[in-house]
């Protein structure tokens, strides 16, 4: 049996849901399936192409759902699950029970886990380290900034790992330990410590660069990364220099896309009033309610910089 897992890829979350479902597929499905990985991240073109469902069995899991007939099954915890209406009346018709969907969840890791125990009576008391890191992570449960962003334990290390490698590949290769090794175990692993040395560098690094570029007014942190050769950062920075804001809007570049994030303060002094999944949905974007993005083509920055500065406008009124 050969299992496709389609997984949102350089995310904690995505990482561990891949991970959680194959335990589960393994330990009552086929304990001999074979398991093929393949990342997947928001952008403005195609998001799923035919041939990468080639499985006998075709899971997506914390991503975007798709109405091919090859997918088996899903499961996602984001308000913007569906890219078009005909995606959800397709999931509403859906019989087969291994579809499912629940926004109320801050982590589709939890999802999974509560999912698989209610509907198939399997539990896995060993990763609850793994369930309960994706929660806080996924989540943003953290006592406060400075833990999220100093990086003193090894769940959060491992979070700048994935977030920070380039390619699918050293994402793939924690995935399969996730499986049944410990966060502690993954990051003492010398390959593990090879990627996040120099990633450490960069993360510290980067503080300082987002302190440059940063503009805070009104209670709104803007910045725009295009040029720094930054192609990710840790989101609770602009909350560890400026405790005293409610949301961040930056626009940033890689490979693949130019992409505007919009972000609100976990430990904001005032009440967070506007859901910014929705907002980043008149874009073409989505998210959650408090963390949201909008994905452009790369050579569109202009256009993201024009979006981001409308939101960036939006919050502070």
């Amino acid at each position: 049996m050969r299992v496709r897992v389609l997984y949102h890829d350089h995310c904690f979350d995505g990482a561990a849901s891949a991970a959680f479902f194959t335990r589960f597929y393994r330990d009552t499905i086929q304990a001999d399936a074979r398991f093929f990985y393949t990342g997947m991240a928001h952008k403005a073109s195609q998001l799923f192409e035919d041939h990468i469902f080639d499985g006998d069995e075709n899971a997506i899991v914390d991503f975007k759902y798709s109405p091919h007939p090859a997918v088996t099954w899903w499961f996602d915890h984001h308000q913007s699950a569906f890219l078009r209406p005909e995606d959800a009346e397709h999931y509403r018709a859906d019989t087969t029970g291994k579809k499912i969907y629940d926004p109320s969840f801050r982590s589709c890791t939890k999802f999974i886990a509560h999912v698989v125990r209610e509907k198939f009576g399997y539990e896995a008391p060993d990763l609850a380290e793994l369930v309960d890191w994706a929660d806080i992570i996924d989540g943003a449960q953290y006592a406060n900034a400075k833990e999220a962003v100093e990086l003193g334990t090894p769940a959060m290390q491992l979070t700048l790992v994935i977030e920070g490698s380039r390619g699918s590949g050293d994402v793939q290769t924690i995935i399969r330990e996730m499986c049944s090794r410990s966060l502690a175990g993954i990051m003492a692993m010398p390959e593990i410590q090879a990627i996040y040395k120099p990633l450490l560098e960069r993360h510290e690094q980067s503080i300082g660069i987002i302190q440059r570029n940063a503009v805070s007014r009104d209670g709104v942190v803007f910045f725009d990364l295009v040029g720094e050769d930054l192609e990710g950062y840790n989101k609770f920075i602009p909350y560890y220099l400026f405790p005293g804001s409610q949301y961040t809007v930056s626009v940033s570049i890689s490979t693949f896309r130019t992409k505007v994030s919009v972000g609100s303060n976990p430990w904001a002094p005032r009440p967070l009033v506007h859901n910014l999944a929705t907002i980043c949905e008149r874009y073409g974007g989505g998210g959650h309610p408090r963390v949201g993005a909008i994905s452009f083509e790369i050579d569109q920055v202009e256009q993201a910089r024009r979006a981001a500065t409308e939101i960036a406008e939006e919050l502070r009124s």
